[in-house]
C-alpha cells in the first residue's frame, strides 16, 4: 500500500516506526504501572494519587501570567517532525513553543531533574510527558508536579474520554492528563497459524513450537505469565511472580519460544520467523498499513496490558499558564485527530475518530484508504470490549520490589 500513498507527510506517519518511544519504555524497566481507562473495566490495585490540598490549585495559579513562550519536553517520535500542531497553536495564541525530544527513559529523566526540583529551581521545561511508572509516583509524592487548574482545561473537560478521570495513579487528573496510550497484546499471521487465535494459552500451544515470540522486557513477559495463570498483575504477590516464572520456564523448556525479542519482533513476524508473538498495538497497525500485510492483533481473553504517557507541568515551571493552554489545545478534536493520524497510538479523545473520517473524505485513492484505516482501527480507537480486558502492570511501591520482580523473570530471558 505504501507505494501508492501520494501524500509524503501521510506516508511518513504511516511508516515511521515508533522505535524510540516504545524501545525507550522497554529499557526503563519500569514500563508503566497504571492503566488509563479504569472505568472501562481495567482492574488493579494501584496506589491512589495524592490529592492536592483544597487551596493548592488556587495558591499555585495565583498571580501566574502568560509569557508567550513554552519549553516542552517529550519522547522521540511523538509528533510529526514538521510540528504542524505547534505551528497552528503559535499562530492562534502567539505563544512560541520550544519542542525538545529529550526524554528517553523515565528513571534517568527523574534523576536528571530531581535535584533542581528539590531545590525549587526550574528544570528548563514548562511541560513534560511522563509515563505512569514508579517515577510518576516519585514526581507526585515529592511535590514536583503542579496541580492542574481544570477551569483552564475546557477542551479536556468537553472532549476527553470520561474514563481518564478515574486513573488509579492520578484520580481526577489532579496532576496530569493523557497524551497517548498503548496496548500490549498478541499478533499473529493468520496464513501461518491456520486458525483464529483468541487466548494467551495460544502462546503455549505445542503446535507453534519454535514459532512463538515473547518479549525480552521482563515487565511485559512477567505480566503475560501472570495473566496466563488468571492472576491480576496489579494484585500479584512475589509468590505469584514465581508461579508465573515457572509457567514461562515450561514454555521455554518445551521449545515453544523461538526468541525473546525487543522491537525486532516486528521484523521476525514479517519474515515468518515467528507466527505468533507478544506485540505492541501501534507497531502492528503501522506494519499492516505500510506493507499491506494482514497480521491480526488482539487483546487475549485472559487479558492484556495498557500504558499511558501523560502531560504534566513541573512545579517550578516558568510558563505554567502557557503550558496549560497548550495542554488544552491538544484536546481540541481537530488537533487530537492530527496527532492520532501521525503517531497511531490510542487517542484520549474519542471524537477524533469522526474528525479523521472527515479528513479522509477530503482525500482520494490510497491516501483516503490509509486515513480510513486509522479511523477504523481498534488499535487506535479500541472498543469498550477491548478496554475491559486490559490490566495494570505489576505495581511497585519501592525500588526493592521492582528489583525482586526483575530477578524473578530475568533468568528466563538471559538463561
Amino acid at each position: 500500500m505504501s507505494a501508492n500513498i501520494s501524500d509524503p507527510s501521510l506516508l511518513r506517519g504511516m511508516t515511521q516506526r515508533r522505535f524510540g518511544r516504545r524501545d525507550a519504555l522497554r529499557l526503563s524497566g519500569l514500563a508503566g504501572l497504571g492503566a488509563a481507562l479504569a472505568a472501562c473495566g481495567v482492574q488493579g490495585k494501584g496506589t491512589p494519587g495524592a490529592s492536592a490540598a483544597p487551596d493548592a490549585v488556587e495558591k499555585f495559579w495565583a498571580g501566574k501570567a502568560k509569557t508567550n513562550k513554552i519549553d516542552f519536553a517529550n519522547w522521540p517520535l511523538y509528533m510529526d517532525p514538521k510540528h504542524p500542531e505547534l505551528k497552528k497553536f503559535t499562530a492562534e495564541t502567539g505563544i512560541e513553543v520550544n519542542y525538545q525530544e529529550v526524554i528517553q527513559e523515565m528513571g534517568p529523566w527523574f534523576a536528571k531533574v530531581q535535584p533542581q526540583l528539590a531545590a525549587g529551581q526550574s528544570i528548563g521545561y514548562d511541560l513534560m510527558v511522563i509515563t505512569n511508572s514508579f517515577q510518576f509516583s516519585q514526581f507526585r509524592d515529592s511535590g514536583f508536579l503542579a496541580p492542574l487548574d481544570h477551569s483552564k482545561l475546557p477542551n479536556y473537560t468537553k472532549n476527553a474520554d470520561p474514563a481518564y478521570a478515574k486513573e488509579a495513579f492520578d484520580p481526577g487528573n489532579v496532576y496530569s492528563v493523557p497524551w497517548a496510550s498503548g496496548m500490549t497484546g498478541i499478533a499473529y499471521d493468520p496464513d501461518k497459524v491456520g486458525r483464529k487465535l483468541t487466548k494467551l494459552a495460544d502462546l503455549w500451544d505445542p503446535a507453534f513450537k519454535g514459532k512463538v515470540g515473547m518479549f525480552s522486557d521482563t515487565q511485559e513477559l512477567g505480566n503475560f505469565g501472570l495473566l496466563a495463570l488468571g492472576i491480576d498483575p496489579a494484585k500479584s504477590t512475589s509468590d505469584d511472580w514465581q508461579k508465573a516464572a515457572d509457567h514461562l520456564k515450561e514454555q521455554k523448556k518445551a521449545g515453544i519460544v523461538r526468541k525473546y525479542y525487543d522491537q525486532s519482533y516486528v521484523d521476525a513476524l514479517g519474515k515468518g520467523e515467528v507466527w505468533i508473538t507478544q506485540a505492541w498495538s501501534g507497531d502492528i497497525f503501522q506494519k499492516n498499513l505500510s506493507e499491506n500485510r494482514n497480521f491480526e492483533f488482539f487483546v487475549p481473553e485472559e487479558g492484556g496490558t495498557i500504558w499511558t504517557d501523560n502531560m504534566t507541568i513541573p512545579i517550578t515551571a516558568k510558563a505554567p499558564v502557557d503550558a496549560i493552554t497548550l495542554i488544552d489545545f491538544f484536546y481540541r478534536t481537530d488537533v487530537a485527530a492530527t496527532l492520532a493520524e501521525y503517531i497511531n497510538y490510542v487517542a484520549p479523545v474519542p471524537s477524533a475518530k469522526e474528525q479523521i473520517i472527515k479528513d479522509a473524505a477530503k482525500l482520494s485513492g490510497a491516501d483516503k484508504t490509509a486515513m480510513e484505516a486509522i479511523a477504523n482501527s481498534k488499535l487506535v480507537f479500541p472498543s469498550a470490549a477491548e478496554y475491559a480486558k486490559l490490566h495494570y502492570y505489576v505495581s511497585f511501591e519501592a525500588a526493592s520490589e521492582q528489583q525482586a520482580f526483575q530477578k524473578t523473570f530475568e533468568p528466563i530471558v538471559l538463561g
